[in-house]
């Protein structure tokens, strides 16, 4: 809402692009041979504990940052996402009730949750929380003084981008993610001359201009190995130059071809942050866009537009391509939302009265979920999760939709309620109304119960 321009020195949340810090701060300890990418995670935190035993045994610490563990996407983040009272070390604690969906590293499933447990190894190996590692070993010794580690500090004013998001298809300010149990994934906050500094760190494979190392040639290229092959799709029409011919997860940090050539890259997204680094080792080129406002396209067609100047590529209309493709896909999510409307039983009524349905009802690995009639209301709770406040409206049959008294949270789900034999509720099962929901909201993966 203030006209302030955005300077180099203005900070924005780089969201995932924090991972590559978490995965050198692990190669630091690594070259200091306090642990090995290799060795497994309860070498180092006996506690933790993955669903199945084999995985608890097996998990390394190469592991942890590429994705392949068998959990879904973004499995476990209602744990942090939005922000709940549970601590980095509780979360991590509340893994081991999350079921997997795939054989370990059979698949690749972006995850967050991993990166905690990152980072409480990195606290329990250096003896310094992560954000005081993160901040001493590698910020500091950049010369990266104008950024932080922590989401609360995008609450704290100063020189920081305010946050803005389409709401009910309107641009506006929103509220800044706050919670520091994520910070290891998503926290750190920064600047574009600070990122200038990581890139020239990055594309000097770990070189600093005193002529000291951050970290060894060795770690440079454990960072940038595919350790998770990805498939190559095909794009839309208007994006297809960017066809890739391979593809894949290394530690923090996607590696892809473009035009050719070898490019490394990650993107990050928080409530009204979106960005993306990018630098291609062959050109010595690197490029970072960080954006306030949450438009994937503009930190897209901003790179695409450097990488092809410099590439001597033919001009492409960036903006035009990916404007084309947000229009497709926006009338896709409207025909899947319509199509839903259009085929609910509207006549239909639920089973039970409504106070039936009320209740503490409790997910192994998430905790408390409490609805309650108010007046004639059904009204949802989830107990960690401050914000998660909203009402049940009747969709069709035992299905309700929970709609969140905080609108920009932009997740309306779906409570679907089974109903016994005995004519009580036995259990019920969520998901997002609009295909457009962050993943993070991984309602899918609740089995609420009611607790008897």
């Amino acid at each position: 809402g203030e006209p302030a321009p955005v300077d180099a020195g203005t900070r924005f949340g780089i969201a995932s692009n924090t991972k590559v810090f978490t995965a050198v701060a692990l190669g630091l300890l690594v070259e200091e041979k306090k642990i090995e990418w290799d060795a497994p995670v309860v070498r180092y935190l006996p506690w933790f504990q993955m669903w199945d035993p084999w995985v608890t045994r097996e998990l390394t610490v190469r592991d942890l940052l590429v994705h392949r563990s068998g959990l879904a996407l973004g499995a476990g983040d209602l744990l942090w996402w939005p922000p709940t009272s549970y601590d980095r070390r509780e979360i991590a604690r509340r893994l081991r009730h999350l079921p997997p969906v795939a054989s370990f590293r059979s698949a690749y499933a972006y995850d967050n949750v991993l990166y905690l447990v990152a980072g409480e190894l990195i606290a329990e190996v250096s003896g310094q929380s992560w954000e005081d590692f993160v901040s001493s070993r590698i910020l500091k010794r950049i010369g990266m003084m104008g950024s932080n580690v922590r989401h609360s500090a995008a609450l704290e004013g100063g020189n920081v981008a305010a946050t803005h998001a389409p709401v009910d298809g309107r641009v506006r300010g929103v509220a800044p993610f706050g919670a520091d149990n994520a910070n290891p994934a998503a926290g750190i906050n920064a600047s574009a001359t600070d990122m200038a500094k990581w890139l020239l760190v990055l594309l000097g494979e770990g070189a600093l201009p005193d002529g000291s190392r951050l970290y060894s040639e060795r770690t440079a290229r454990d960072l940038v190995s595919i350790v998770t092959p990805l498939s190559v799709g095909n794009p839309p029409a208007e994006l297809e130059a960017q066809r890739a011919n391979f593809r894949g997860y290394a530690l923090g940090l996607n590696v892809q071809d473009y035009r050719g050539r070898k490019v490394v890259t990650h993107t990050g997204g928080l409530p009204g942050y979106v960005s993306r680094v990018t630098w291609v080792p062959e050109l010595e080129l690197g490029v970072a866009v960080l954006t306030n406002q949450e438009s994937g396209e503009t930190f897209n067609a901003i790179t695409f537009g450097v990488l092809d100047h410099y590439f001597g590529a033919p001009a492409t209309d960036w903006v035009d391509a990916y404007l084309r493709v947000r229009e497709r896909n926006a009338k896709r999510t409207a025909e899947t939302v319509s199509a839903a409307e259009a085929a609910r039983d509207k006549d239909s009524r639920p089973s039970l009265p409504l106070d039936r349905y009320a209740g503490t009802y409790v997910d192994a690995w998430y905790g408390d979920v409490t609805l309650a009639l108010e007046g004639e209301r059904l009204r949802i709770r989830f107990g960690p999760t401050a914000v998660l406040v909203g009402t049940l409206e009747h969709w069709q049959h035992d299905t309700f939709v929970a709609r969140w008294d905080d609108r920009e949270l932009r997740a309306d789900a779906f409570v679907s309620f089974a109903i016994g034999p005995d004519g009580r509720v036995e259990q019920a099962k969520m998901r997002a109304v609009s295909p457009d929901t962050d993943f993070s909201f991984d309602f899918h993966d609740l089995l609420l119960k009611p607790k008897r």
